[in-house]
């Protein structure tokens, strides 16, 4: 579905382009200093809708969106799409271990997407929506592996979130950065993207009052 919208998608980055936008402090890491921060690379479906969910998260201080976990270097969204690459979207978090974790950022992930659909999220069909977590550092490695058990008893279908090791995190288009904080009129981001939104905020206000 959010393959046949790419035309319009492009026309909206021109116009960006051509006006000279500036970026948001949050959300891009690259107008951002990173040091202190450490960083997690998740797939569950359009980027688009994990890019809006961490942003809004405490801690989090940037996201981006990408590709990764297939094979083809520097690959295009197009190419991505096509299902051909191997790679999914994904999203790049930037996050402050002193204000939040590992633990909270996959008990966020499993909130807002099914890690039990394969290779789909909705009607967003295909690998490249694949539920995946890719690890840096045994760390992570650890972490992710006891998120998905926990993920395990509160689901009732089997999961088939996929657990990689990172090899290469390819950034994807401009026009794809921050896209819901830049278009929340657009007709996919008040369907899809604005309930995964509205899901992380109940995990936030669940945080906080326990």
């Amino acid at each position: 579905m959010k393959y046949i919208m790419i035309l319009v998608i492009i026309m909206l980055a021109s116009c960006s382009s051509a006006g000279g936008e500036a970026q948001s402090g949050q959300g891009r890491a690259d107008v951002m200093d990173r040091s202190g921060l450490s960083s997690l690379v998740l797939g569950g479906g359009c980027f688009w809708c994990l890019e809006a969910a961490y942003e809004i998260l405490p801690g989090v201080k940037a996201v981006e969106s990408g590709y990764a976990g297939g094979s083809r270097a520097n690959p295009s969204y197009e190419q991505v799409t096509s299902g051909l690459t191997g790679h999914a979207e994904v999203v790049r978090i930037y996050y402050d271990p002193s204000e939040t974790d590992l633990d909270e950022l996959f008990a966020l992930f499993f909130k807002i997407h099914d890690p039990t659909t394969e290779d789909r999220q909705g009607a967003d069909v295909g690998s490249q929506y694949r539920s995946i977590i890719l690890y840096k550092n045994a760390q992570e490695k650890a972490a992710a592996t006891k998120a998905l058990a926990q993920a395990a008893k509160d689901f009732k279908d089997p999961i088939v979130t996929d657990l990689e090791e990172l090899k290469e995190f390819y950034i994807a288009e401009e026009y794809h950065q921050d896209f819901f904080r830049k278009n929340p009129d657009y007709g996919y981001c008040r369907v899809v993207v604005a309930p995964k939104v509205q899901k992380a905020q109940q995990f936030i206000d669940q945080q906080k009052n326990p």
